[in-house]
């Protein structure tokens, strides 16, 4: 599967989306869907991006009881969208129910690790959870993998190692990419140099993107960036 950058298009109406993606003209990037936009949208305005020749990541980060998340899956399966995530914290009983749901479909689960926004200090203190923030990363991916899920949402700093020792076929989704370093919600953030350096799969680029003065010649930039070309 060939690599890519995803614009995160973090909108709170069809309207401002309308107002950003008309910027890129004859082109048809690759999008993700958060749920601010879908809560806003709808599934008819996923099925019209689908139809008009996006891909589609609708970003749902489903986390629930096994039989739950299995029926929303469902539920998803006919929008025709690439990738839906799910939270690996979940447990591997709800994966499987997840990847069940997709069967038949060319529909692609993703499971969230550890949120970029997410440090060691937060980990420990507020999640309780006394283990290296990397080391919970590894074991979610592992728990992802022996489920049957696609691929795994991490930061660029954990995928060269999936990739090693879990598997390289494992798709990794990383967010947090900025061009330099910022002060904003995000922890493990890295550039897009780095990324590919890392043998990321799939980017994910919000605000660099949709917050630049032009954006497309921003999303070309970042692009180029990361393919390494």
């Amino acid at each position: 599967m060939k690599s890519d950058l995803i614009i995160a298009c973090d909108f709170a109406s069809e309207q401002e989306f309308n107002n950003f993606i008309k910027l890129f003209e004859n082109e048809k990037p690759f999008l993700k869907i958060g749920y601010q936009l879908f809560y806003a949208t709808g599934r008819e305005f996923i099925r019209r991006l689908v139809n008009s020749g996006y891909r589609i990541f609708l970003d749902l980060k489903l986390h629930d009881i096994p039989n739950t998340v299995e029926h929303g899956i469902k539920s998803l399966v006919d929008l025709g969208v690439e990738f839906v995530t799910i939270h690996a914290s979940g447990g591997m009983k709800m994966m499987e129910a997840a990847v069940k749901a997709t069967k038949g479909s060319t529909l692609k689960l993703l499971a969230i690790t550890q949120l970029t926004s997410t440090d060691q200090k937060m980990l420990e203190a507020e999640l309780l959870i006394d283990r290296k923030l990397i080391d919970v990363v590894h074991h979610y991916a592992v728990n992802a993998l022996e489920s049957g899920v696609h691929g795994v949402v991490c930061s660029v700093w954990e995928s060269k190692y999936i990739k090693d020792k879990i598997s390289h076929d494992l798709l990794t989704v990383t967010p947090g990419i900025r061009l330099e370093q910022v002060s904003d919600d995000q922890s493990r953030v890295a550039t897009p140099k780095e990324a590919h350096a890392n043998r990321v799969d799939y980017i994910v680029v919000g605000r660099p993107i949709t917050k630049a003065k032009n954006p497309l010649q921003e999303y070309r930039k970042i692009r180029k960036d990361f393919l390494g070309e």
